[in-house]
């Protein structure tokens, strides 16, 4: 495996033609060394994995190969006794591995050498992991990772697969990315408690809806979550999102449900919003007016980028210390009658690829549109 390679396990006895071209190259900069390897060729050379030694950010492509033939090459249960020092040493700290199809056993075997080292970010990027996982050694450990980013990953234990995961991390974990996921339906019961997670972003699931949100918010799993990203992850109604936050009971702070095509929840029962909550995202989500049931006070309230045609009344508004408006037809409207009316034409800046406006145009257009 690339990574086991890096690690110093003995993948040196995979042997590459004589004529292949290194696919690990090194690149420096002030802040860093950054260390890419391309093991897409048919018979790639691992050992030059080794170049990345001296790298604090590591990126792997696989390009899209099965590993499964490593599994009769290395022991992902070997002693590590004799490298342990060696990997301490390593000066890792970011790893990417993409397009690869991955054995459970190599997968989380890496994670054990991992585990010695000093590494804090782990991306994992359009993957297939087979097979099913056995249970950790009992001395095993995995890294102490404070970020972990998954997109595009399909396991083979469909429900089971964030329980595995997690036995082989460190409980610090405080950044959770699942994006593009096969599955989100986990089983509870055997996941563990999350106690260090701040940020879960579950964005780029369109399937999720908010029936599966309540699936992946394991109740009582995550303690000290204060921020939820929902990008693009199908939800439908604010109050659907509420209910599944209290069905979790997670300290929320804020919210982000931008990105998303939102209706009209009137009627709806009402429901009580986390009591932490005070940012909530809503822009870009086809809104035609204020949703009803918001929190009745936040710090931040975005409905940018909407499709609200008048200026939202005070009693439609929750109690909010920031507002932004930015985007909604109505700012178009009343800025070209305020032109009209005064006698100037100012032109209007409202979406997100307008260029070109002078400091003193843009203050006058702020100072029109939001006072």
């Amino acid at each position: 495996m690339l990574m086991l390679g890096l690690l110093l396990l003995p993948l040196t006895l995979v042997h590459a033609s004589p004529a292949t071209p290194e696919p690990c190259e090194l690149d420096q900069d002030e802040e860093s060394v950054r260390c890419y390897c391309n093991f897409s060729d048919p018979q790639p050379n691992w050992s030059s994995a080794f170049l990345c030694a001296g790298a604090e950010d590591v990126e792997f492509y696989g390009g899209g190969r099965s590993l499964e033939y490593l599994l009769k090459r290395v022991d992902t249960e070997a002693n590590l006794g004799q490298y342990t020092d060696i990997i301490r040493s390593l000066p890792l700290k970011r790893l990417t591995v993409r397009s690869a199809r991955v054995p459970t056993q190599i997968l989380f075997g890496t994670l054990r050498v991992l585990g010695y080292s000093g590494l804090r970010e782990l991306t994992l990027e359009n993957l297939e992991v087979t097979g099913t996982a056995l249970s950790p050694l009992l001395d095993a450990t995995g890294p102490d990772l404070n970020t972990l980013s998954l997109r595009n990953v399909s396991w083979a234990t469909t429900d089971t697969w964030l329980a595995e995961l997690q036995q082989w991390l460190k409980p610090g974990l405080k950044v959770l990315s699942i994006a593009q996921a096969h599955s989100l339906n986990f089983s509870c019961k055997q996941v563990g408690v999350f106690p260090a997670l701040a940020t879960l972003d579950l964005s780029d699931n369109p399937e999720l809806g908010e029936k599966g949100l309540i699936s992946a918010l394991c109740p009582h799993k995550f303690p000290t979550l204060q921020v939820l990203a929902l990008r693009n992850a199908g939800m439908e109604t604010t109050s659907g999102v509420c209910s599944a936050l209290a069905a979790a009971r997670v300290p929320l702070q804020a919210l982000d449900l931008s990105h998303n095509s939102l209706r009209d929840t009137a009627g709806t029962p009402s429901c009580d919003w986390p009591s932490q909550l005070n940012s909530l995202n809503l822009s870009f989500t086809g809104l035609e007016h204020v949703p009803k049931g918001l929190p009745a006070k936040l710090s931040v309230l975005d409905l940018s980028y909407n499709r609200l045609d008048r200026k939202p009344r005070p009693e439609e508004l929750p109690e909010v210390g920031s507002l932004s408006l930015t985007g909604n037809p109505f700012l178009h409207s009343e800025s070209q009658s305020e032109a009209y009316n005064s006698g100037v034409v100012i032109a209007t800046a409202l979406s997100p690829g307008s260029a070109g406006l002078s400091g003193t145009l843009a203050l006058l257009l702020g100072h029109r549109l939001f006072v």
